[in-house]
């Protein structure tokens, strides 16, 4: 079967990938926005998970093809095996995202609710509320998608999967292993890392359906130069050197997108009222533990709840009537100017939602455990030229090793006049 995808062109899945998209568990992503409220500020991002999902799997499939290029798998039916492994698990990465945004992740149920095998198996703590992921382990696990990928990929685990998407599952090793060969470590890095394939994705899918140029990146010269660096037997992700400066562009066009339509401030307001709306004591919105009543819960649902629902949050987004921010500042470090002026704002009786949003150049740079440690850049013309970590081959980590911040506050839209007098007299 043919997908044509406005941004990778016509995508062909085999019938038994089809029989994994058609499932309900990967069609309910049809109904979840991939950015949430964010149409509010850019009107043509209204592209749902559904469609990023395929892309992001399309992506690891070719990853798999250009690293392992040339790799002596001991038969095809291992390297089949793990090339739809990996495959399977960037194109569910998401399968249990919540509705509209992250914040819906404040009314999921406990992890224990969920009852996940996988996890009991690898005596991972479920003492805490759950995430989405955990909703995708579950599904990828435990539900009728997990009975698909047994019956239609008889060699592939669904454990095994999920093992690439949290790192915490244990997986027999042996799974991963060709030869004396370990590749559990990549192929976990093509699904999620410094250069994983749903950034690859989301970042050209976004900023083409909202219409910007910040998250256009050279996708075809990073994803050709991908390879693979052996430490000790357990193969690392690797880039061709020469692919150094289109991976510093990926960087920075990532970054940028954050500042300018992640953390769009009229996207944003309305993140901070539906969660003030699902931390109210009235709030009667609650996910479910049980899987197949959870797939009933997507956008729409949630927007007939907030249509339907007296609470004085719930009526501002059904209705479009979001506060409006009254003040906004880029710095570089926290600064004290933001909250002394709400302080005055509330003195002055107006209601004050103070915002607050951080954007680094990478999360993974400083990470102990995983990272641009991890990833190595490849001389692939000269053998002498020695592989080092991504950190150590590029000044851009350090020309942008200062967090961003962007403070704001908003106000009710009827005293917002008044709110601006007493900031421009501070």
């Amino acid at each position: 079967m043919e997908i044509r995808d406005p941004i990778h062109g016509s995508i062909e899945f085999m019938p038994k990938e089809i029989a994994v998209l058609e499932t309900r568990a990967f069609q309910r992503l049809r109904n979840i926005r991939q950015l949430g409220f964010g149409e509010y500020s850019y009107p043509g991002g209204t592209h749902s998970r559904f469609l990023h999902s395929i892309g992001v799997g399309h992506l690891a499939g070719q990853a798999f093809d250009t690293i392992f290029k040339g790799f002596p798998f001991n038969n095809e039916s291992a390297k089949w095996r793990l090339r739809q492994t990996v495959k399977l698990a960037a194109m569910l990465h998401d399968v249990g995202h919540g509705p509209l945004s992250h914040t819906t992740e404040e009314v999921m149920p406990q992890l224990k609710d969920l009852n996940i095998k996988a996890y009991k198996d690898s005596k991972i703590k479920t003492d805490h509320q759950a995430t989405h992921e955990d909703f995708t382990i579950k599904f990828i696990t435990d539900s009728e998608l997990g009975e698909t990928i047994r019956r239609e990929f008889p060699d592939v685990n669904p454990v095994c999967v999920a093992s690439l998407i949290n790192s915490k599952i244990e997986c027999d090793e042996d799974y991963f292993n060709v030869g004396d060969k370990k590749l559990k470590k990549i192929l976990s890095q093509i699904v999620s890392s410094e250069l994983d394939m749903d950034r690859m994705d989301y970042l050209l899918r976004d900023s083409y359906f909202c219409g910007i140029n910040y998250g256009k990146v050279e996708l075809e010269w990073i994803t050709s130069n991908l390879t693979y660096h052996d430490i000790d037997g357990t193969l690392h992700l690797g880039l061709g050197r020469r692919a150094i400066y289109t991976f510093d562009d990926f960087l920075v066009s990532r970054h940028h997108m954050y500042l300018m339509v992640y953390f769009h401030h009229k996207a944003l307001i309305y993140d901070e009222m539906l969660h003030r709306y699902l931390t109210s004591k009235d709030c009667t919105f609650q996910l479910p533990s049980d899987i197949d009543a959870y797939l009933e819960y997507d956008d729409f649902l949630l927007h007939k709840h907030l249509r339907d629902s007296n609470n004085s949050w719930a009526k501002r987004i059904a209705e479009r009537k979001p506060y409006k921010m009254a003040f906004e500042l880029h710095a570089a470090k926290t600064l004290d100017r933001p909250k002394e002026l709400g302080q005055r704002l509330k003195k002055a009786g107006i209601d004050v939602i103070h915002s607050s949003s951080e954007a680094r150049l990478s999360k993974y740079h400083l990470s102990k455990d995983s990272g641009t440690r991890d990833i190595f850049v490849i001389d692939q013309h000269n053998n002498n030229v020695p592989p080092e970590p991504i950190g150590e081959s590029t000044q851009i980590f350090k020309k942008y090793e200062e967090s961003r911040r962007i403070e704001r506050l908003y106000v009710p839209p009827e005293q917002l006049r008044e709110a601006r007098i007493i900031i421009n007299k501070t």
